[in-house]
């Protein structure tokens, strides 16, 4: 649970303050740690006071003492010397490595708490349990944020969000795989939606500066209950993979904001390539080149505004004009009119789709 070097920093700093040599042994009376050669204390010795029924064991200037955590013997830790006092140091320094272990065992519970929370492995009545034993509110709200940085290698992500959200603030960060990290944050405050925005934005910010590193962040809805998490957790996930696929331009996205590349997004293949036979025909769309969709996206971007589209684009009137005349000859689609637009916007949007799950297959 604990590592050997953090038992080891904890009785140097606990032998240098009070002058008094200490050491650790694990239940099979293997050194953990020690600040003075225990060659000369015999395993044997270690073994039978693990089994023996008293808490202590006075052995010439050797006080050995039973490290518990509740009920269960976990550790045995020896305090050298001939006086009274080295008594009384062996149990402050019995107390300190107890409530280590202590903090130590709740974070990697509340690790595992939380990763099988979103992960909808816990029964109801489990969560209630685990929460009071973890001393997490119930009723609170949430909201979960997922990052996902690729070639983070060395964890700088985790370690960052660490940074700028606090366990005693009620935030939690626990990693998901190697590429996301999760952040369940408490929203005591503010709940509001540019509040989750300006979270969001200082964690692509902060990603950005400190550890150079270009992330994509999503966040599902805030949620009342613990119970819900998971709720929030699908929610962010749906939005980061809806991201990449119709607005791969932005670094953040909510999942309150995906409209309808949701519903696309959860359409089956098959529907999906019905639609776009009805829309362009058995051969599929014809003159859809780079410069036709920069000029369709920048046509719907601004309400099929003709005047402002093309002053945007920095061409003529009338070469606009061309260009939705040559888009209506190839597909029948006339995008001046809303609904023939709404019907390319949505064909486009089907396709991307489409190439998106060609790429996951072929990623395979």
């Amino acid at each position: 649970m604990i590592s050997s070097q953090i038992i080891q920093s904890t009785i140097d700093e606990l032998a240098g303050i009070t002058k008094t040599d200490l050491a650790v042994w694990d239940l099979n009376a293997n050194v953990i740690a020690a600040t003075f050669d225990t060659v000369n204390i015999a395993p044997a010795m270690i073994s039978e006071f693990v089994h023996s029924p008293a808490d202590s064991q006075v052995v010439g200037a050797d006080h050995f003492l039973k490290i518990m955590d509740e009920e269960e013997l976990i550790y045995i830790l020896d305090a050298k010397g001939l006086s009274e006092d080295s008594y009384m140091i062996g149990r402050i320094a019995v107390s300190e490595l107890q409530n280590l272990y202590v903090a130590y065992k709740e974070r990697f519970d509340r690790n595992n708490f939380f990763q099988n929370l979103i992960l909808d492995n816990l029964l109801l009545v489990d969560i209630y349990n685990r929460a009071k034993r973890l001393h997490l509110e119930v009723a609170e709200e949430r909201s979960v944020f997922l990052v996902e940085a690729k070639n983070d290698r060395d964890g700088n992500v985790t370690e960052l969000l660490k940074g700028m959200f606090s366990q005693q603030a009620g935030d939690y960060v626990t990693a998901v795989d190697e590429d996301n990290v999760i952040l369940i944050k408490s929203l005591k405050e503010d709940a509001s939606e540019e509040a989750l925005d300006e979270i969001a934005s200082a964690i692509v910010s902060t990603m950005n500066t400190e550890a150079l590193l270009n992330v994509h962040v999503s966040y599902g809805s805030v949620v009342k209950e613990l119970k819900d998490v998971s709720k929030s957790y699908k929610e962010a996930k749906m939005a980061l993979d809806v991201g990449k696929i119709f607005y791969a331009e932005k670094n953040v996205v909510a999942y309150r904001t995906l409209g309808i590349g949701r519903l696309i997004y959860q359409l089956p293949i098959n529907l999906c390539k019905i639609f776009i036979e009805e829309v362009f025909g058995p051969d599929g769309p014809h003159g859809l080149d780079e410069e036709t969709l920069t000029t369709v996206n920048k046509f719907l971007e601004n309400n099929l505004n003709v005047s402002e589209t093309s002053r945007q684009l920095f061409i003529h009137r009338n070469t606009l004009v061309y260009r939705i005349e040559k888009l209506k000859q190839n597909t029948g689609l006339d995008i001046r009119i809303f609904d023939d637009a709404l019907t390319l916007q949505i064909a486009l949007m089907v396709m991307n789709y489409m190439k998106y799950l060609d790429s996951m297959e072929a990623d395979y």
